[in-house]
Formats: C-alpha cells, sequence, structure tokens
C-alpha cells in the first residue's frame, strides 16, 4: 500500500517576513541621525574689519611698526622683512617683545606656504612670547611687505 500525501491547504508553506529587526536597525539608525545631526551644524563666524591697515595702526603704538612675521611658499621666514631662521626665532622674538608694551603678532604664510612649518613657526611664536595673533591674508604696506 502507498502512501500518497496530498497538498491541502492546511499543509502549504506561507513565506512570510519578519519585519522585527528590521524595524530595530530602522530605529538604530534613526536614533543615530538624531544624535549626530546636531553636531553637524556647528559654525562660528569670523567678522574681518572692512580695512586692515586701520585695524593695524590702532592696535599699534603710533610710534611702533608692528610686527608682522611671514612665511613664504620657499620656506624663508621674515620678521618685518628681516630674514631669520625658525631655531632663532623665539629668541629674536623675546628680545622684541622686551623692547615693545604689547605682545601682538601679526601672522602671514603664503597659500603654498608648507603646512608643517607654518605650525612650527606659530608653535616657535608662542614661545617666543607672542600673546595676541593677527592673521592677515595680505602683508600691509607699511610692515616691510614684499
Amino acid at each position: 500500500m502507498a502512501f500518497e500525501a496530498t497538498p491541502t491547504p492546511e499543509d502549504e508553506v506561507v513565506p512570510q517576513m519578519n519585519v522585527t529587526p528590521l524595524v530595530d536597525v530602522v530605529l538604530v539608525l534613526l536614533i543615530t541621525f538624531m544624535v549626530i545631526t546636531p553636531m553637524l551644524t556647528k559654525t562660528f563666524w569670523v567678522h574681518t574689519p572692512a580695512e586692515r591697515t586701520e585695524e593695524v595702526e590702532r592696535l599699534a603704538a603710533p610710534d611702533e611698526q608692528p610686527l608682522v612675521l611671514r612665511v613664504a611658499h620657499d620656506g624663508a621666514v621674515r620678521i618685518n622683512g628681516a630674514d631669520v631662521t625658525v631655531d632663532e626665532l623665539p629668541e629674536r622674538l623675546r628680545r622684541m617683545f622686551a623692547a615693545r608694551d604689547d605682545h601682538v603678532l601679526f601672522f602671514d604664510a603664503d597659500d603654498d606656504a608648507h603646512y608643517g612649518l607654518v605650525m612650527r613657526v606659530l608653535d616657535h611664536a608662542r614661545e617666543g612670547g607672542a600673546v595676541t595673533l593677527g592673521m592677515l591674508t595680505h602683508p600691509p604696506a607699511a610692515a616691510g611687505g614684499e
């Protein structure tokens, strides 16, 4: 006697998708984006003066020339047009600041200047006593710019 199974509607396997893991993943992603999104919108505003030469004159004493430290694209470092090496920069700035009332230094680096050198020069400027650092986009004509 042969046993033959005839399929009945109750015995058929009906594929069903389990949506619980999908909902869990979507909720985790939603929470992650809700936490991260406010951190992405942090901005800061930089207000530059309309006429930079007026700022330089106002910050510096009338009889003193402002100190401008420049890093050229070829690696040359200059203070008010005078060449200086990176190693002697802190001592030179200490002597210059000793003769001044303020410790304001204006800094200008060429767009093509090496980033590592620029950071070393800034570190040595802080070591030399620069307290207030002003960033320039072009050197002022009165400060020995090339």
